[in-house]
């Protein structure tokens, strides 16, 4: 599906965003005032989006759950909307997996996968359909072509030799987006999602035609912690330059964010700028010259994880450098070492790296663009019309270059070519779990030897994560920008831990 159109499940979902961080800041009924919710998005009696407003408000509901933190209700059990509330509004609640849910009474049980005749078959003379159908499902009737389904077996043969192109291929579309076969079907004919298999990169969810899959959030928790008077810090992820609009300047997202509650702001592009560092010398001192045969980089955590759970022969080749969110946020931690950091990016599987025990202590929430901006609208700010400004300068060009494909590995590139002018880089990078996956093959079988490999779990890079709003071109032009307009390109050599100013 087309990224950054403005569609009506964008529009859902940051409605529901939108009033649950309204509820969070305002509500002094929160029970009652989240139970209101499902009325708000879908009031009246007349549906707009489903064939009745019952089912409307309960999909809604279970939208309100996961944007709350909560799992899903059983189906076959009364169990009410705030249930679990009281265990969930905390600040110090963290996800319980599995992070990407399909909503059963929202899903449409696509047909997973099949071929079928349209009505622009001509039922010719020469009929390759027929010819090359290894399985004889094809037949003739009433002049036109049609498929036994008992028969098919989906190879698509038939397909590739019709003249008319009147045959269609239908595949279920968060099965298509999903680079890691995760999605499965329940004896009901709906999408779920194998969560042994699943990376949590979110393509499914954004992929979904009928919002049907959702991740949960944060957003409650991290608000009810500012409104208890924690020290709250954002980190925002490269990829944010122009997603908030085209008025929307670096400034003035940091303006609104210490308007919002955070105490103050920094870029993750500081803690990209110290990985890019790191990275570079451990490709030239374990790769160029020692045993590693190649070099995977760590920043993604789906990629990462998905070498380990697929590959973990290649274990020892990923980057031992911190992701550039746990650098920053330690960095920030040094700082203050009383505050909470929140991790504010384009990327779902964030989340998942930040409930691991390893990295908690680090990073406290994770909310995404997508969250960040139905966060602003709860608080009434619109960057159309808003002048207040702060400066924000914590990185530069290599960092600031995370956000999009291959920016990781030129960024390291950048610094290798500056320290070590004599050594030779050979860069590889994969996008996309499918493409990754393959890399991933090549490099278990010593295809890569000798190669710095970046790998992003979307196509596209950080600006494609599920978590973005604008269009993945436009967004990628902004982040090149950025890069381009840095007063620095490089960071120094020696930069391994900075001192915030």
């Amino acid at each position: 599906m087309e990224r950054g159109l403005d569609t009506s499940v964008k529009r859902l979902r940051k409605q529901v965003f939108t009033e649950v961080a309204r509820v969070a800041f305002e509500s002094t009924d929160i029970k009652s005032d989240i139970e209101a919710i499902p009325y708000i998005i879908s009031s009246g009696d007349v549906p707009r989006y489903r064939e009745s407003i019952w089912r409307e408000r309960a999909i809604s509901s279970e939208r309100v759950r996961l944007a709350m933190g909560m799992s899903l209700r059983p189906e076959d059990q009364p169990v009410h909307l705030t249930s679990g509330l009281e265990e969930s509004n905390i600040a110090d609640k963290y996800y319980e997996p599995p992070l990407m849910q399909v909503i059963p009474s929202a899903c449409d049980a696509c047909v997973p996968k099949r071929y079928w005749v349209s009505d622009g078959c001509r039922g010719c003379v020469a009929h390759p359909c027929i010819e090359v159908c290894p399985k004889n499902a094809i037949y003739m009737k009433d002049g036109h072509s049609h498929i036994d389904e008992d028969k098919c077996i989906k190879c698509g043969r038939c397909k590739s030799v019709c003249p008319y192109d009147a045959i269609m291929h239908q595949t279920r579309p968060c099965a298509d987006a999903c680079g890691v076969g995760a999605i499965e079907s329940d004896e009901l004919g709906r999408a779920k999602i194998n969560p042994d298999k699943c990376v949590s990169c979110g393509m499914c969810m954004v992929n979904c035609p009928f919002g049907a899959i959702a991740d949960k959030s944060q957003i409650f928790q991290m608000i009810q912690a500012m409104k208890r008077g924690d020290q709250i810090i954002a980190i925002i992820a490269p990829a944010y330059v122009g997603q908030f609009g085209p008025k929307a300047s670096p400034k003035h997202i940091k303006a609104a964010l210490l308007e919002i509650g955070f105490k103050d702001v920094f870029e993750v592009a500081l803690g990209a700028d110290m990985g890019a560092v790191t990275e570079a010398h451990h490709y030239v001192k374990e790769v160029l010259h020692g045993d590693l045969p190649f070099l995977l980089t760590s920043c993604c955590p789906s990629w990462s994880m998905l070498a380990k759970l697929y590959f973990p022969e290649t274990i020892e080749s990923i980057s031992n450098s911190l992701t550039p969110m746990v650098a920053t946020a330690r960095t920030v931690k040094q700082k203050y070492p009383d505050c909470r950091v929140v991790f504010i990016g384009p990327c779902a599987s964030k989340k998942l790296e930040a409930s691991r025990r390893t990295v908690r202590s680090d990073v406290d929430f994770v909310i995404t663009f997508e969250e960040l901006d139905a966060i602003f609208a709860a608080k009434g700010i619109s960057f159309d019309n808003y002048e207040a400004s702060q400066e924000i300068h914590d990185a530069t060009g290599a960092g600031r270059g995370y956000g999009i494909a291959g920016g990781v590995a030129a960024a390291i590139e950048k610094c290798i070519n500056e320290y070590y002018p004599e050594e030779d880089v050979m860069i590889e990078h994969a996008e996309g779990l499918a493409d990754c996956k393959k890399m991933l093959m090549l490099a278990k079988a010593g295809k890569k030897n000798g190669c710095l490999i970046e790998g992003m779990g979307c196509p596209g890079g950080c600006v494609a994560g599920a978590g973005t709003i604008i269009p993945i071109n436009k967004a990628t032009m902004e982040v090149k920008k950025s890069v381009r307009t840095s007063t620095r390109q490089v960071p120094p050599k020696e930069l391994e831990e900075i001192e915030l100013e």
